[in-house]
């Protein structure tokens, strides 16, 4: 008998009964917010059913919520359905008596950052959330995936999800990463090469020595997108990068304890003779800065490239797709994507709203003025916890004398289901997950890029190679 994929033993471990094709299985962590929660409680209440492991939740508002005028709580609203919807997961969670980091906690944040730094996702467990990005949490060696309404509610009332389970896929990256080349790029460049499905029914696990390599948030942004490639779930091996990031979280054991998690967490690898059903293998210096230039994840292309030719097309599908993209983006075949003027940019997400990445942005921006012609940008932490780590290090300072916006945390622009948002017809340098049409704003029209792309597209006014920003910066030629 061959050896098991990471995936087959996390699901085989929390399996509780079915077969491949209809399983239910077990959840260890569900992590709410306050939009897809609402109808889920409503649903139980109806039932008479309560919540069957209240301990097991964790919940945090960030879609609609506010960047701006925090410290007048609710009052901060201007969208009324907002806030009945952040009050709601109020009422909701105190009900049930869920762990909940209201808006006003200084631990509030995007659920897929809160997640992650409060240990809350740890090795080997299943996570679930209604949001398609769960996928995020995968990188510390977990079976994490977005879920729909009716199944929140389904594993509030039942703690089990109903599913058939995924084939194995697993990508292998070898190399070194250029300078100025992030995680952000190497996970667009993979979305680019499988096509926004082509990981359709398979569990993708990264692997090789370019993810290892990957600090704790690369590996983060890296699952964050593995959604748009059309699978279900990310996954990474435990190591001993996430043993230290792990270390000390408020929600990982402690004592004893946690020599028992390490000693099981270890055992988190795909085996040497372990069978996959898709192997891909990248080299890592092949790839380079990425923008991507159409409404879908795929449409990307390096910064020093351009719009492709409708010959490029692989088959008709594609062409069509490319044609209605470029009308929506008002681009052209062969446009240079360094020639795009912008009008905003936006920094931050559940993909790019980490330490990480606002020290990223401060190190492009700092001694820099931000354009003239860039009407607005903005740099959102991805948690109350990240924005005061930032200040603490005298980030905010430096994004603030740049001219960028330094904002509360919360999903903000990456939905626009709040007051951030794009016009009709105005561009962006946006470092969310998705470029698709009126994502950012109905008529707007979204680049996705790194943080330290977006921040040397901010200074410039449109893109630029940030290899060569940052050579300059160390006293190389632009």
């Amino acid at each position: 008998m061959s050896g098991q994929t990471l995936y087959d033993k996390i699901w085989q471990t929390h399996l509780v009964s079915g077969d491949d094709e209809s399983a239910l299985i077990y959840i260890d962590r569900h992590i709410i917010h306050e939009v897809t929660s609402a109808q889920a409680f409503e649903g139980l209440k109806l039932a008479g059913r309560p919540v069957w492991r209240s301990d097991s939740v964790l919940a945090t508002p960030d879609h609609q919520v506010p960047t701006t005028d925090r410290e007048k709580g609710k009052a901060g609203f201007v969208d009324k359905l907002a806030l009945l919807q952040v009050s709601t997961l109020d009422d909701n969670c105190d009900e049930h008596q869920i762990a909940y980091f209201k808006l006003q906690d200084h631990r509030q944040g995007i659920v897929h950052v809160v997640g992650p730094e409060q240990g809350a996702s740890l090795p080997g467990m299943t996570i679930v959330c209604g949001d398609s990005h769960t996928s995020t949490h995968g990188a510390f060696a977990t079976l994490a995936q977005g879920i729909g309404t009716s199944e929140v509610e389904h594993v509030l009332a039942t703690q089990c999800l109903q599913q058939k389970k995924c084939k194995n896929m697993r990508i292998r990256v070898e190399g070194q990463l250029q300078f100025g080349v992030t995680a952000k790029d190497l996970i667009l460049h993979i979305i680019a090469l499988l096509g926004t499905a082509g990981g359709t029914g398979y569990a993708i696990e990264y692997a090789g020595s370019t993810i290892q390599s990957l600090s704790m948030e690369g590996r983060l942004t890296v699952c964050n997108m593995t959604i748009e490639a059309g699978a279900r779930s990310g996954l990474i091996a435990y190591d001993q990068v996430t043993e230290d990031y792990l270390r000390g979280c408020p929600y990982a054991p402690k004592g004893e304890l946690w020599q028992q998690a390490v000693k099981y967490w270890r055992s988190l690898v795909s085996d040497s003779d372990a069978k996959f059903d898709k192997e891909l293998v990248i080299r890592a210096e092949d790839i380079q800065p990425q923008v991507s230039w159409g409404t879908k994840p795929d449409q990307v292309v390096p910064v020093t490239s351009t719009v492709p030719p409708l010959t490029a097309a692989k088959d008709a599908v594609q062409r069509s797709d490319w044609q209605r993209a470029m009308q929506y983006m008002a681009l052209s075949e062969g446009e240079a994507m360094t020639a795009l003027k912008l009008d905003q940019v936006f920094i931050g997400s559940c993909t790019n709203g980490r330490i990480e990445d606002i020290r990223a942005v401060a190190k492009v921006v700092k001694g820099k003025q931000v354009a003239p012609s860039i009407k607005r940008a903005m740099v959102v932490p991805g948690s109350g916890l990240v924005k005061q780590q930032a200040e603490a290090e005298g980030l905010d300072k430096i994004i603030t004398a740049a001219g960028l916006e330094w904002r509360y945390a919360g999903c903000s622009m990456c939905n626009a289901m709040n007051p951030d948002s794009l016009a009709s017809g105005e561009r962006c340098a946006s470092t969310s997950n998705r470029n698709f049409e009126g994502r950012q704003g109905q008529g707007g029209r979204t680049h996705l890029v790194s943080p330290a792309m977006a921040a040397a597209a901010a200074i410039a006014g449109h893109f630029v190679d940030i290899r060569q920003v940052e050579l300059a910066s160390l006293g190389g030629e632009l």
